[in-house]
C-alpha cells in the first residue's frame, strides 16, 4: 500500500465516523493505530487556533499603565511616594480585584496643605495613536466640616520644571469623606494647562497632586486606583506567538479529555464485566471526539459575524484567562453568537456521548443502556477534570 493510499484510507476512516460510526469503529478495532486520533487532535488544535484568531481579531482590550497583570501597584506601596506629610497604607480602599486592598494615606496635623509625588514612572506616552488617552485616579479628602478645599491640582511632569496641570477643585468641593473617581482625558485641548517649554505629552515621568484648604486643621487625603488608560489593542498584537500558544492549549484540552474519557471507559467496561483493552479504548475514544472539531468550526463561524468590540480593562482584570473572559463577554452581550455557541456546545456534547455509546457497544459488547451509561459518565467526568484547568 502506497503512502497516498494510507492517507486516503485514514481520511475515509475519519469521515466514516460521521455517517457510519458502528462500521467505522469495527474497522478501527481491526487495525489499531494511533495515527487517526493524533490527526484528529492536530486538526482540533488548528481549528481551536482559528477560533481564537477570529474572535480575538475583533476584540480590542484597553491597555493600562501599570499593566493590568500587575494590578494597582502605584497605590498599594507607600514607599513609591514622596510628600510633605506622613505617608501610610490604609485599609480604606475602592472595591474591585484590580485595585487591591489598600490605598495610600497622606495625613497632616494643623496644616492647610498636602502634596504627594509619584516619581520615576515613565516615560509614559500620552500622545498620538500609540499613547494613553486618559488618566484615572480615586481621591478621598477628609477634613473638618467647617473647612473647605480652595485648590486641588493634578500635575503630570515631563521634567522637574516642565509639566501639565489640571484643576480638580470644582469636583471635590462636596466630596469630603467620600471617594471621587476622576477619569480625565489627556491632551492640552481637554482643559490642561502647561508650564515650561519642554512639557511633552509623550514623555510623562511623574505624577503629583496638591491640595490646599482655607484654614489649618487635621487633614487627610487618600489616593487609590491611579493608572493611565485608553489605548486599545488586539490580543493578537503578538501574532504568531499568540496563535501558537492557542494551538498548544487546544492540544492540551484534547489530550486531557481524550485520556480521561478513555480511562473511564476502560475502567467502567471492566466493572460491567468486559476485560477491555486499554489501547483500543484510547484509539477509539480519539475518533469519537471528532465533534470537538465541528464545534470549533461552528464557533469560528459565529465569531466571524461579530463587529469590532472595545472592552474596558475592568472586564478582564483578575480573570484567569483573557480568551475566556472575552468569550464570556461575547456570550453576555452578543445574542446571535451566544445562541450559536450554546447550541454548538450542547450538540457536541450529545454527539460525543452518542459516539462513545456506539463505541462501547461495538468494542466492549455491552448492551445499549450500559453503553450509554459508560459513555455519559466517562464524558462528564472529563468535563469535571477540565473544570479545574483553564483553557
Amino acid at each position: 500500500m502506497t503512502e497516498q493510499q494510507k492517507k486516503s484510507g485514514l481520511i475515509r476512516q475519519i469521515l466514516k465516523v460521521f455517517y457510519a460510526p458502528q462500521k467505522a469503529f469495527r474497522d478501527i478495532s481491526e487495525k489499531q493505530k494511533y495515527l487517526g486520533p493524533v490527526l484528529v487532535m492536530i486538526i482540533f488544535g488548528a481549528m481551536f487556533s482559528l477560533t481564537a484568531y477570529t474572535y480575538l481579531s475583533r476584540a480590542y482590550v484597553e491597555q493600562t499603565m501599570p499593566v493590568t497583570a500587575n494590578g494597582d501597584q502605584w497605590t498599594e506601596n507607600s514607599t513609591l511616594w514622596a510628600s510633605n506629610v506622613v505617608i501610610t497604607e490604609s485599609d480604606d480602599h475602592i472595591s474591585g480585584g484590580f485595585y487591591g486592598n489598600k490605598s495610600i494615606d497622606f495625613s497632616a496635623t494643623n496644616s492647610t496643605r498636602i502634596w504627594m509625588l509619584l516619581d520615576n514612572i515613565g516615560p509614559v506616552n500620552c500622545s498620538g495613536s500609540q499613547g494613553y488617552r486618559n488618566v484615572s485616579i480615586r481621591v478621598k479628602p477628609i477634613c473638618p466640616s467647617d473647612n473647605e478645599i480652595v485648590n486641588a491640582s493634578l500635575y503630570l511632569y515631563s521634567s522637574s520644571t516642565d509639566y501639565f496641570n489640571f484643576n480638580l477643585a470644582p469636583h471635590l468641593l462636596s466630596s469630603n469623606g467620600t471617594w471621587f473617581n476622576f477619569t480625565i482625558p489627556l491632551g492640552s485641548e481637554n482643559g490642561w494647562s502647561s508650564n515650561g517649554t519642554s512639557a511633552e505629552w509623550d514623555n510623562i515621568n511623574s505624577v503629583k497632586l496638591d491640595f490646599d484648604w482655607t484654614k489649618n486643621a487635621n487633614l487627610t487625603v487618600r489616593v487609590d486606583g491611579l493608572l493611565f488608560r485608553g489605548l486599545f489593542e488586539s490580543p493578537l498584537e503578538n501574532g504568531f506567538n499568540t496563535l501558537s500558544s492557542y494551538f498548544m492549549r487546544g492540544l492540551m484540552q484534547f489530550i486531557i479529555r481524550w485520556v480521561v474519557v478513555a480511562t473511564f471507559i476502560y475502567l467502567l467496561a471492566r466493572w460491567f464485566g468486559n476485560p477491555g483493552i486499554w489501547k483500543l479504548a484510547l484509539i477509539l475514544t480519539g475518533f469519537a471526539l471528532i465533534p470537538m472539531v465541528v464545534q470549533a468550526a461552528i464557533n469560528t463561524a459565529a465569531f466571524s459575524t461579530l463587529p469590532t468590540l472595545n472592552y474596558p480593562f475592568e472586564f478582564f482584570a483578575g480573570a484567569q484567562g483573557e480568551t475566556q473572559a472575552i468569550t464570556d463577554q461575547v456570550i453576555a452581550n452578543e445574542w446571535f453568537a451566544s445562541q450559536v455557541l450554546r447550541f454548538a456546545e450542547i450538540a457536541a456534547y450529545v454527539w460525543i456521548i452518542a459516539l462513545l455509546s456506539v463505541m462501547v457497544h461495538v468494542s466492549a459488547k455491552l448492551g445499549w443502556l450500559k453503553s450509554i451509561i459508560v459513555g455519559a459518565v466517562a464524558f462528564f467526568t472529563s468535563l469535571l477534570v477540565e473544570s479545574f484547568i483553564a483553557f
